[in-house]
């Protein structure tokens, strides 16, 4: 099983390339679908790995990727500039869930 990176910024991919990670820069719709239908076809790719820009910007398409047949996992992470989502994000989760402060 080999990680496919596609990324919005050519430091993450550089990072992710060191780390042994191949993958691509994409900025517009039509190079992360060509970049998605790559990944999705390589029998050896078991995870997809999107930034957090790229999967907000264009999530219609990643969303759609995801709900194909045998596809790998896709997971967004966090780029150069760090979480969008911010670092309390486990907390903030459990609050909305279930209503409890930690």
């Amino acid at each position: 099983m080999r990680f496919y990176l596609i990324s919005d910024n050519t430091d993450t991919q550089t990072g992710m390339r060191l780390a042994g990670i191949e993958g691509v820069v994409a900025h517009q719709a039509d190079e992360v679908t060509a970049a998605l239908d790559y990944a999705l076809v390589q029998p050896d790719v078991g995870m997809i790995l999107v930034t957090e820009k790229i999967a907000d910007d264009f999530e219609a398409i990643v969303n759609e990727a995801k709900q194909a047949p045998d596809a790998p996992l896709i997971l967004a992470i966090p780029d150069r500039h760090g979480s969008a989502l911010g670092k309390d994000r486990i907390t903030r989760y459990v609050r909305e869930a279930i209503g409890v402060k930690i």
